[in-house]
């Protein structure tokens, strides 16, 4: 027979979050993947409530009760886990009662879904971003060799005008030929390769906020929120700026909209995430920079395009600062992801800490 050591060992070595409470719902064990999914101590937390452990909905708290009164097994999918360090988990988790010694005891089995759900959004995201890509540019080429065309009709026609009056009309159409070419190379994004050097991430941002205090003329709260453990990490400092700037100017136009601008706030706040999977990469370290603002947010049915080229919220709108943004952090090996809703808009850059070849 195997013995109870043997058996604490199997359990300490599972990857599988495994959780005993007692008919009480008080913890009797945690094994070490449980620990590290809610943060906690499974010895100081040894005859703790559930809830001290984490927070569910009062629904889930009756369902265990159920469990351990009629002996009845039950799997949750997809339940919203709330830690004690205020961190929102997605898990599924199946409960199993046990009885042992006349008692009934819970066995809980969670496995995080926040992962894999946030990798499956991912690559939909990175499929859809090479697909835009390869659009954008067939579509440039098709646009630009007539404009080159009509450009060049011009020229000659301007030079064999009599009236040098109506040379006003030729000029007309070069300079609106010129336009679209521009606007065509800004959805093309920059040819330029990254110019890699050891970076301070809160460079790039203490820049971007110079500029934003300054165009904003102090008319808003700008909110530090650093890790100053963060190393240097290998970026082109002007590109990524750039990429920055572009999120933290379209919060401030949102901002700008709000009746009173002096309630509007942007936060700035860096972390570092372990573990941390980039399209089919996993990282060891990754530095995470957050771009949050308190506006209006942005439309739900606009979350899912927001990225792409000629897509803006606003009238005035070019719908191209975001789709370069994504491109630079592409080029940086990088993510890019929002998250929004009325009050609260994040977005969140992902770049590994490691060095690495660049994509082009």
């Amino acid at each position: 027979m195997i013995n109870d050591a043997l058996h604490r060992l199997l359990l300490d070595n599972l990857t599988t979050a495994t959780i005993l409470l007692n008919a009480e719902l008080c913890l009797e064990y945690m094994n070490p993947a449980a620990e590290m999914l809610l943060a906690v101590s499974g010895q100081r937390s040894h005859g703790q409530f559930i809830s001290e452990l984490f927070t569910e909905s009062p629904e889930a708290l009756s369902s265990l009760r159920q469990a351990v009164e009629h002996a009845h097994p039950f799997t949750k999918r997809e339940a919203m886990l709330t830690a004690l360090n205020g961190q929102t988990l997605t898990v599924d988790y199946a409960v199993t009662p046990i009885l042992s010694a006349g008692k009934t005891l819970l066995l809980l089995e969670v496995h995080p879904r926040d992962r894999l759900l946030r990798i499956t959004k991912e690559e939909a995201q990175l499929s859809k971003q090479e697909t835009t890509k390869l659009l954008v540019r067939g579509l440039a080429h098709e646009i630009k060799n007539p404009l080159g065309g009509i450009r060049g009709a011009a020229q000659l026609l301007a030079r064999e005008l009599p009236n040098e009056g109506l040379r006003d009309y030729t000029n007309v159409i070069i300079e609106e030929a010129d336009r679209l070419r521009n606007l065509v190379d800004r959805m093309l994004g920059s040819n330029k390769l990254p110019s890699l050097a050891m970076t301070n991430v809160h460079e790039v941002l203490e820049r971007v906020a110079s500029l934003i205090e300054a165009e904003s003329q102090g008319s808003i709260t700008l909110v530090r929120d650093y890790d100053p453990s963060i190393p240097d990490v290998l970026i082109d400092r002007e590109q990524m700026i750039q990429a920055v700037l572009n999120i933290v100017r379209n919060a401030l136009q949102a901002l700008s909209a709000q009746s009173d601008l002096r309630l509007g706030r942007i936060s700035l706040r860096t972390r570092t995430l372990r573990q941390f999977t980039i399209g089919h990469t996993r990282h060891r370290l990754v530095v995470k920079m957050e771009i949050i603002d308190n506006g209006p947010g942005i439309p739900q049915d606009m979350q899912e395009t927001i990225f792409y080229p000629m897509v803006s919220g606003r009238p005035d709108g070019t719908g191209l600062g975001l789709a370069i943004t994504q491109n630079i952090i592409s080029q940086h090996q990088g993510l890019i992801e929002c998250e929004s809703h009325p009050g609260h808009t994040v977005f969140s850059i992902f770049l590994p800490l490691e060095q690495g070849a660049m994509h082009t």
